[in-house]
């Protein structure tokens, strides 16, 4: 994806390269697995009256430990496919399970429609696989017929892993995280309590959920090349399938454009509800049938339920709703609050894999070690900063018992107000914001639980706290009662800030509450559940309480209106949790001052090293360089993987203004790794990168002169390409006059295009218009990963006009390709990397001079290169 760099922007390309892409696939494992699995077609029967033929396409990963071992099904989030699991399933089956991935109906490579995890489908689908498991023989068995099964999935193979448990009862322990309890709640919130047919309309997810996959069609009737795995792949960290799929079963035609890969009904039933901004009796049936609220008492296995702070789609309180149906059943639950979810954040991912890992040892294999101490309650809290790296620390809390969003204790906050008129706009706009789906960063989060929002003047009522007088930590939904004024039925959001005197005001999760209320001139009361949150408001600061008339995120009456709101109660009820403990946040004072003292004496060391240097060659060593003005150096920098592999080894080069350099390379030679540490994404375990003199690390100023395109474009797909350009340039707090956007839209060249809605685009549309987003703010260092995929010929020749005028005038660009004839036509240098290591660096040029004809024709890039990395021509 494209970004000008900045601290904000920083926080974007995390929370893009994580979610926008939104809905969402989850990443359980690291990758790097040497276990190779076997594909394979497995046939099987659904359908109400079981006469609908469906072939998932599946890959099984046998045990690395050999024998008998208890199997793991790994489902995949919406959007994605078996693809998305391939190396979570191979480091699970070095762990000694036996592992079956699989496309859900609908996804992939699969046949059938999608009915969102109904029972008469994909409940009956994964039965199939858990017979298909029973018969192999690497699998254990409980009894014949009977495998040995758990099942780990997020978001949309979070809910299927619970359903499937529901329904079949040899399950034996599952791991959801970041999904839903009652899918009806989570589209049609309410936060008085009365249900979703009195819920608010949560239309920009839903149109994400349902509508993009009528929009991605590809030719064949499937899902294109990235389908929902483009909208929402990878909020959590693990990417989505481009391979499309193919429908069986339908002509193509208009009513197949309107429903993509969905099932009639469901399409019909989004449309409507879509239409109206309501739900109706039968979209909630619809909606519960595939939800575990519909399955009371029947979920009865070892569960672990994991999710996400961050999340507006699926917030906590469906956590704690499947936790608590799950508990009475006398079933073994633990809850885990982790730093993440479909809006982003800090995936855990490491943290997660242990975690979901010890859940499997503990319950397939009946072993303790590996587990750790059993917690019923484990909660993802900020630590601050790292004092070397200024890496953001997490620290886990943990209880012996889940308590509930109710809290183990509640205290009371005195809010103050007088009564205040809100209105609300015709046609709802514009409207406040809190929680954009896909950008939970944009407006200044950046995965630590707090977002800066946006309450539009006169449309929103304030009540406020008096400062605290001590810390106050808050671990669960706050409570509060108000009082509507008026005639007809009121919309409302309200939300709780943390407010300090220094800085804007945080949204803890950019969590909103939705509600709707029959005002009357006496004033209805109404008690509203606020988010649910663990956030520590320090002393001093406020707690704010905000009601407004619109949110963006939700479906708002278009008639205008003004109520008055007050506070029903002069309280707000806020939940704590004294069991949970939190290791401490920092070492002892010893170990600060050794490191501060070898810092010291290094520091001095350096300095009397450089004094001596430049009074031996004299002045002109000074003068050799000016580092300020060399847009890149790359010194001795190394990254190992986990497994103590080398990604990049000892990488030195440096790149001059003016020049645009190819970095070459075949798959894994750590050109991709290399570039995330360009960015400041991931540290280096050795070296440095500076940029203009400056040392890269997260959120470093000199950031604000990179631009990049890296890992695929993302936008929100319902604006159009010109909105997407201005949200983005907005979001990195810069005037618009530095945007440059006339010189972006040039070189986008997509000329009325640029109105429509980039879901229309095709994907060399995209890459335009993600390279353009690049070239925001006209940044000093530019760096392109594979800027010609998509691109037919003209647009390529173009692309190479524009890269070469780019460098002339002063600027630098760095061009990751596998095209080697396009990075001869393009660049001035190279660098070249083969396992992580340089293997040549210079103009290319001299790197042609150097190779010998081939065929008495003129030596080619390719042939270098291939010379270089030891390979046959």
């Amino acid at each position: 994806m494209a970004f000008p760099g900045g601290r904000r922007a920083l926080a974007i390309v995390v929370t893009l390269v994580i979610l926008v892409a939104g809905c969402v696939t989850w990443a359980l494992w690291p990758s790097g697995s040497v276990v190779k699995g076997r594909d394979l077609v497995i046939p099987v029967v659904d359908g109400p009256a079981d006469d609908q033929h469906v072939d998932l396409d599946a890959t099984f990963y046998p045990p690395a430990s050999g024998g008998r071992a208890p199997a793991v099904l790994l489902a995949h989030g919406f959007g994605g496919s078996k693809e998305s699991m391939r190396e979570q399933a191979g480091r699970l089956a070095e762990q000694g399970y036996a592992v079956l991935t699989w496309s859900a109906r609908g996804f992939g490579r699969s046949t059938g429609q999608i009915a969102l995890n109904s029972p008469d489908y994909e409940v009956k689908d994964v039965r199939r696989l858990i017979d298909w498991l029973a018969g192999r023989p690497e699998v254990r068995l409980d009894a014949p017929g009977d495998p040995r099964v758990g099942i780990a999935g997020g978001s949309y193979g979070g809910a299927i892993a619970l359903m499937a448990a529901a329904y079949d009862s040899r399950v034996d322990a599952i791991v959801p995280q970041i999904t839903w309890y009652d899918l009806a709640d989570a589209l049609f919130p309410d936060a008085s309590g009365k249900g979703p047919l009195n819920g608010v309309f949560k239309k920009m997810w839903a149109g994400i959920f349902f509508s993009s996959a009528a929009d991605r069609l590809a030719p064949d009737g499937g899902l294109g090349a990235g389908g929902l795995a483009g909208l929402t792949g990878a909020a959590a960290g693990s990417g989505g399938d481009a391979s499309g799929g193919r429908e069986t079963g339908r002509t193509p035609g208009a009513e197949q454009v309107q429903c993509g890969r969905f099932l009639p009904q469901i399409c019909d039933m989004y449309q409507k509800v879509a239409e109206t901004g309501r739900a109706t009796e039968e979209a909630v049936d619809l909606l519960r049938r595939s939800s575990p609220v519909s399955v009371p008492g029947r979920i009865k296995v070892p569960t672990l339920l994991v999710q996400g702070q961050r999340d507006s789609l699926f917030p906590l309180s469906h956590a704690d709703a499947n936790a608590r149906a799950i508990a009475a059943t006398g079933a073994p639950v633990e809850v885990a609050w982790f730093n993440g979810g479909h809006d982003g954040g800090d995936g855990e991912a490491d943290w997660l894999s242990d975690r979901t890992t010890g859940w499997f040892d503990r319950y397939l294999k009946g072993a303790s070690a590996g587990s750790g101490d059993p917690t019923a309650f484990t909660v993802t809290r900020d630590g601050g900063r790292d004092p070397g790296t200024r890496r953001p620390v997490l620290l886990h809390a943990t209880a012996g018992r889940y308590p509930g969003l109710a809290g183990g204790e509640r205290t009371t906050v005195a809010l103050n107000g007088p009564q205040q008129p809100i209105a609300n706009p015709a046609g709802g706009s514009p409207s406040s914001i809190s929680a954009v789906p896909g950008l939970g960063g944009l407006l200044g989060g950046n995965g630590g639980g707090g977002s800066i929002a946006l309450d539009m003047p006169g449309q929103a009522a304030v009540f406020e706290s008096a400062p605290l007088a001590a810390p106050t930590q808050v671990t669960g939904s706050p409570t509060v009662t108000i009082r509507v004024y008026g005639t007809g039925e009121a919309t409302l959001f309200a939300k709780l800030y943390d407010v300090s005197g220094g800085s804007l005001p945080v949204l803890p999760s950019s969590l909103v509450s939705p509600l709707r209320v029959t005002a009357s001139e006496a004033g209805t009361p109404v008690t509203v559940t606020l988010p649910a949150i663990d956030r520590s408001f320090d002393a001093g600061h406020r707690m704010r309480l905000v009601v407004s008339t619109t949110d963006l995120g939700y479906a708002t009456p278009a008639a205008p209106a003004v109520y008055r709101v007050a506070l029903g109660s002069p309280t707000l009820e806020v939940p704590g949790d004294a069991a949970l403990r939190t290791p401490a946040t920092g070492p002892a004072w010893w170990t600060w001052a050794m490191p501060l003292a070898a810092i010291l004496v290094a520091a001095v060391l350096l300095l009397t090293g450089r004094v001596r240097r430049r009074e031996e060659a004299g002045d002109d060593s000074a003068a050799d360089a000016e580092p300020s003005e060399v847009p890149l150096v790359i010194s001795g920098l190394g990254k190992r993987y986990r497994n103590g592999e080398k990604a990049v080894d000892g990488l030195s080069f440096r790149v001059e203004k003016g020049q645009v350099l190819g970095l070459l390379g075949p798959n894994g030679a750590g050109k991709t790794t290399t570039m995330r540490m360009l960015m400041g994404l991931i540290h280096p375990d050795e070296g440095e990168i500076r940029i203009f003199g400056s040392r890269v690390c997260p959120g470093a100023p000199v950031l604000s002169r990179l631009g990049s395109f890296v890992e695929g474009p993302g936008f929100l797909p319902h604006l159009s390409g010109r909105a997407n350009l201005e949200l983005y340039w907005q979001a990195t707090g810069r005037p618009p006059q530095d945007a440059h956007m006339d010189e972006a839209l040039e070189i986008a060249g997509l000329g009325a295009a640029l109105e429509r809605a980039v879901r229309t685009y095709s994907q060399g549309m995209r890459q335009r218009l993600a390279i353009a987003q690049a070239m925001l703010g006209l940044p000093d260092l530019l760096v392109l990963d594979e800027p010609t995929n998509g691109l037919d010929p003209p647009q390529i020749a173009e692309m190479r006009r524009v890269l070469k005028a780019y460098a002339e005038r002063g600027r630098t660009v760095i061009v990751s390709s596998h095209l080697l004839a396009e990075v001869e036509q393009t660049c001035t240098h190279v660098v070249v990397m083969h396992r992580g290591r340089l293997v040549s660096a210079g103009p290319v040029g001299d790197l042609l001079g150097t190779a010998t004809a081939v065929n008495g024709a003129g030596p080619r890039l390719e042939d270098v290169f291939l010379d270089l990395i030891g390979e046959s021509r």
